[in-house]
């Protein structure tokens, strides 16, 4: 009780209401957050390209404008050239994918299931399916739909504008940015908290940098051997298990049911199905044994049945976006606890701090 004084209770008041306004202004302004937060991702993954720019001769701001120029002009040609064709690919499989060709599929599984497997009774995916359909069907909610894709695209325009510019900064002033926050951390925790984001920074890297590369790597991959397997929506399919893969244990599977669906939709029946899944099953092959252990090594530093966890209660807490940053937020996390529990153990001011009250 002796250590309380007003000076201490006026600091945790103010520090409380900072962490409060930081609440709410993340809150109303989510998606200006989620922006700032791409740009810092891009900024993580371009680093080491502008650094060694840098040691090569190359003005920081002219490595950096080189560097998001490229990745800019990769977003223009990705967009003026594989998005169109992805978009009428899958226009094409929206249109074919109606009620009827869904319950027909439903149908065709069923019987096969049935007579495979005699305990199964009939009726129960076709069913469930019908009534599946006429919910994701339902015209009352098109209005919504309409709206909700108008939104995602207005913020796709406004993340492309926003989050280049923003990482540009980041690139440019990360340093200035980094001595500007630690000058608020009392002198005390300041080694503390620099080797907490140093740690973070570099792991955070890793981990993106490694996703992006295995994520493009699984795309082209799927796209080939779907394309051998004969499958004509190969491209918007190997874009769409690139994209799910990113979600470890889950990612699979998604390009499994994926492809299999897919399938079926464009023959009408199960010829293609067996040489989807060998494709799928060679390109989880290659990743698994190839390219996971090769950029992995060193960015995951967590037992896989903590990661499965970790991204089931992201999936209950966010959806799929849950899952997409659980492992970022726990590897911050766990990296945060670790390095305070080795402050307190090692540095004397954390030990005479604690002798203090006492």
């Amino acid at each position: 009780m002796k250590n309380i004084t007003l000076e201490r209770v006026v600091r945790t008041l103010l520090a409380v209401l900072t962490i409060g306004v930081i609440i709410v202004i993340m809150y109303n302004y989510i998606t200006l957050v989620a922006f700032l937060i791409l740009a810092m991702i891009l900024s993580y993954v371009l680093d080491p390209t502008v650094n060694r720019l840098q040691r090569m001769g190359v003005k920081r701001t002219i490595g950096v404008t080189l560097t998001l120029s490229v990745i800019v002009m990769a977003i223009v040609f990705f967009s003026t050239n594989v998005v169109p064709i992805f978009v009428e690919e899958m226009l094409e499989l929206t249109n074919n994918l109606n009620i009827e060709t869904i319950e027909l599929i439903a149908a065709r599984i069923e019987t096969r299931l049935v007579q495979e497997y005699s305990f199964i009774p009939e009726g129960f995916l076709r069913d469930n399916i019908t009534k599946i359909s006429e919910e994701l069907f339902d015209l009352g909610k098109l209005s919504t739909v309409l709206s909700d894709a108008v939104g995602v695209f207005t913020n796709i325009f406004s993340a492309v504008l926003v989050v280049p510019f923003a990482a540009f900064f980041f690139l440019k002033d990360g340093s200035k940015i980094r001595r500007d926050v630690l000058q608020i951390i009392p002198n005390k925790y300041f080694e503390t908290t620099l080797t907490i984001l140093d740690l973070v920074e570099k792991r955070l890297g890793l981990y993106f940098r490694s996703v992006l590369v295995q994520s493009t790597l699984v795309t082209l991959l799927s796209w080939t051997t779907l394309s051998i397997a004969g499958l004509e929506n190969s491209l918007s399919v190997g874009i769409s298990v690139g994209i799910a893969n990113t979600i470890p244990y889950f990612g699979p599977i998604i390009g499994y049911v994926l492809s299999i669906i897919i399938s079926i939709v464009e023959t009408g029946d199960f010829s293609l199905v067996l040489y989807c899944v060998v494709a799928i099953f060679i390109v989880q092959m290659i990743d698994n044994l190839i390219l996971q252990p090769y950029l992995f090594s060193k960015s995951a530093d967590m037992h896989p049945v903590a990661i499965l966890f970790i991204i089931l209660i992201g999936a209950e807490t966010a959806g799929i976006l849950g899952m997409l940053i659980a492992i970022p937020l726990a590897t911050t996390i766990r990296i945060t606890i670790k390095q305070i529990i080795w402050s307190f153990n090692n540095y004397q001011i954390f030990r005479l701090d604690q002798s203090k009250q006492f």
